[in-house]
């Protein structure tokens, strides 16, 4: 068995971010931790840091990664490292995927999603994105 993932996005906003991308994953804000009612709650009891703050999504099947999003007081400035890649409709022709990806990167700007440029080749159809923050990602 390979090892469990989690991944971590540092963010101004962790409730704004986990918003939008819950949307994108089709993903759920997970239950805080005990004892606290909300993710705030929890960051102001426990945060180490001054405005330190987290939210965090889960897949409602189990099957995928966790997502914390986390507030760090530097902003973005460059370019991402790392990216995600979302599959909107995996296994599909790239005749077929086209539209879905499509109707995605449109759904996505409407919640705030940055379309940057569209990409396809032979084997593939994208569409490169970015989240509210800046994030880029990629949807196909």
């Amino acid at each position: 068995m390979g090892r469990e993932v989690h991944i971590a996005i540092d963010c101004a906003d962790p409730e704004a971010l986990a918003s939008f991308w819950s949307e994108v994953l089709d993903y759920r804000v997970a239950d805080p931790p005990r004892g606290f009612s909300t993710w705030l709650e929890f960051s102001s009891a426990v945060a180490v840091e001054p405005g330190e703050q987290w939210s965090r999504l889960v897949d409602p099947d189990g099957h995928g990664p966790a997502v914390l999003f986390h507030r760090v007081p530097e902003g973005k400035v460059v370019k991402n490292r790392v990216h995600l890649d979302i599959r909107v409709a995996p296994g599909l022709p790239v005749a077929e995927r086209r539209r879905l990806v499509d109707m995605e990167a449109e759904r996505l700007r409407g919640l705030g999603g940055i379309y940057v440029r569209t990409d396809e080749d032979e084997t593939d159809y994208y569409a490169v994105m970015q989240d509210p923050e800046g994030n880029e990602f990629c949807i196909g």
